[in-house]
């Protein structure tokens, strides 16, 4: 990856939040993908493959997450990063950490609060037909919770770190995700969204990739969707 500091000299200053459980073969390409400038925070969920020797040598800053959950990585990482701006991505080379660059300038001119990722295969075996369907479902639960007219709960994002921690989110398992969107829906953000190339994983998925993953995640996120918005007011 490369350190050296963009020739801009104001440069955006962006935290890249990217949980990690065995992905020490996806690793590299994923780092060399963090743009110029931007800290990649690689979190450490108990990957047992060296992913952590891997992501420091790599350049990256490794966070230590103990509690197993991909809510209570991602968290981790937010409560770690010191940038205006942060961004989450997915650690397994299905998403490029370039796509970002556009999500970025749009919350720092004040265009959305909250910038998702619409992802769109790039091939058959991208996104397995068990996952998307979960995701639909989701999808039109969250309209029907929030009014929001979103395609895709996925994982790409960004937002100020600062308003993040203050949506005090307590998920920390699948259901993660989407309580950002709901709580940011509560709280009157502007959410938008941006279409992204999501390309075949690498590595086997710990979520989506099975029946049994994918079903956990709608159960944790569908939890979250029954929440009263008196429980965070």
């Amino acid at each position: 990856m490369t350190t050296s500091p963009p020739s801009d000299p104001d440069p955006v200053s962006v935290d890249v939040v990217l949980p990690c459980l065995d992905e020490a073969e996806a690793l590299p390409w994923v780092l060399e993908r963090i743009p110029p400038g931007w800290r990649a925070l690689v979190v450490d969920n108990g990957s047992t493959d060296g992913s952590a020797a891997v992501a420091a040598a790599l350049g990256a800053t490794v966070v230590r997450e103990e509690r197993r959950g991909f809510g209570a990585a991602c968290h981790a990482g937010l409560t770690a990063a010191t940038a205006d701006v942060v961004c989450f991505c997915d650690c397994d080379a299905s998403l490029d950490p370039r796509e970002l660059v556009p999500f970025v300038d749009r919350v720092r001119s004040g265009e959305a609060d909250l910038v998702l990722g619409r992802r769109r295969p790039q091939s058959r075996g991208a996104w397995p037909a068990h996952a998307r369907a979960g995701n639909l479902a989701l999808s039109h639960l969250l309209r029907r919770r929030t009014g929001l007219r979103l395609h895709d709960l996925g994982p790409l994002r960004a937002a100020r770190r600062e308003a993040l921690l203050g949506l005090g989110l307590t998920d920390r398992r699948s259901g993660y995700p989407l309580q950002m969107v709901v709580r940011a829906a509560d709280a009157g953000w502007r959410i938008a969204e941006y279409d992204v190339p999501y390309l075949p994983r690498t590595g086997a998925s710990k979520v989506t990739g099975t029946w049994r993953g994918t079903w956990q995640a709608v159960r944790d996120m569908s939890r979250v969707l029954a929440e009263r918005e008196e429980a965070h007011a």
